[in-house]
């Protein structure tokens, strides 16, 4: 099979290398000139450290050549970026073509979740969405990963599969595209709580209060929103939030360890302009959907309140108990 993938970060790198081990050819499109020079040449990765990138992975800069021909075209870029890929994508996408979505979040400006920005250009059905816990620095070294594949397609599912999944990656199907996109955006703001709660010095046991308490939170939202709550026992609900809520591999997790260790504002900027923090970015989208939904979920308010309004971060511990 032939596959593009849209964006060449640490997490469409990841993807890459099952493709490729898989059999499968392998184009990748990064919109940076110099990058994509760096990647062919050096076969390396400053975003995923001692990972050799197989010379057959091709990159380019050219966004029509690089989707042009392939069956499948997966989309790994920020959420922040979708909208731009998209527009791009429905000038090239044809009708025999599956689209993967690996971009997790929700548009700030429109509050929409990544599918639905997708879907703003792009009508076809031949569409799904995976996620789960999967970092990009386990997925290469070839361990068991689980991920969510959501999708209302039948043949999408299938082509999917056949891309990605093998003896050390299993994907699970769903129809429930929302309740995985709801799950895949939301883990990374509890994930900063998280990481406030380990930079107190709180153990485990208090962060394993905050995911189920959290569980919960994200069950009856997905429910409210009009997904399926029971989504929130898949990889990409409690799967992905146990992982992105425990360990300091998680961006946001890390972002939020700062600020619970009370670090310099210079400092936490400084981790803010070097690093992507989705959590950040949803936060401000997440935050504003539930206002306007009209949905009850303090804890977000809460972690709102901690970023942006000052409140500190011993806040959560109170929060935590008289819940």
């Amino acid at each position: 099979m032939k596959v593009s993938v849209l964006g060449t970060g640490a997490f469409g790198l990841a993807l890459a290398s099952i493709l490729n081990e898989n059999g499968h050819t392998v184009k990748m499109w990064t919109k940076f000139e110099e990058e994509a020079n760096y990647l062919n040449q050096t076969h390396t990765s400053p975003n995923l450290k001692n990972f050799i990138i197989d010379s057959k992975i091709k990159i380019s800069t050219n966004f029509k050549r690089t989707v042009q021909g392939t069956e499948l075209v997966i989309i790994a870029v920020p959420a922040g970026f979708v909208d731009d890929i998209s527009r791009l994508l429905k000038k090239e996408i044809k009708n025999n073509q599956h689209v993967c979505i690996a971009s997790k979040g929700i548009e700030q400006s429109t509050c929409l979740f990544v599918y639905d920005v997708f879907k703003k250009y792009i009508t076809s059905d031949q569409v799904g969405v995976i996620s789960g816990p999967s970092f990009a620095v386990d997925v290469i070294k070839k361990v068991p990963i689980g991920l969510s594949l959501a999708s209302t397609n039948e043949k999408t599912i299938s082509v999917i599969k056949e891309a990605l999944q093998n003896k050390h990656v299993k994907l699970r199907e769903t129809d429930d595209i929302l309740g995985v996109e709801i799950c895949g955006s939301i883990k990374n703001v509890i994930a900063i709580a998280s990481g406030m709660l380990d930079g107190m010095g709180l153990p485990i046991s208090t962060q394993a209060m905050l995911i189920t308490e959290s569980l919960n939170d994200i069950k009856e939202l997905i429910n409210a929103l009009g997904g399926n709550k029971m989504t929130i026992l898949s990889f990409a609900g409690f799967g992905d939030l146990l992982l992105t809520c425990t360990s300091t591999k998680s961006r946001n997790f890390s972002f939020g360890r700062l600020i619970g260790q009370n670090k310099s504002q210079d400092e936490i900027n400084n981790y803010i302009e070097t690093t992507t923090i989705e959590g950040l970015y949803t936060l401000k989208s997440i935050y504003k959907l539930l206002k306007d939904k009209k949905v009850n979920m303090p804890i977000i308010d809460l972690i709102n309140d901690i970023i942006y309004n000052n409140k500190p971060a011993s806040a959560l511990l109170t929060f935590l108990v008289v819940k």
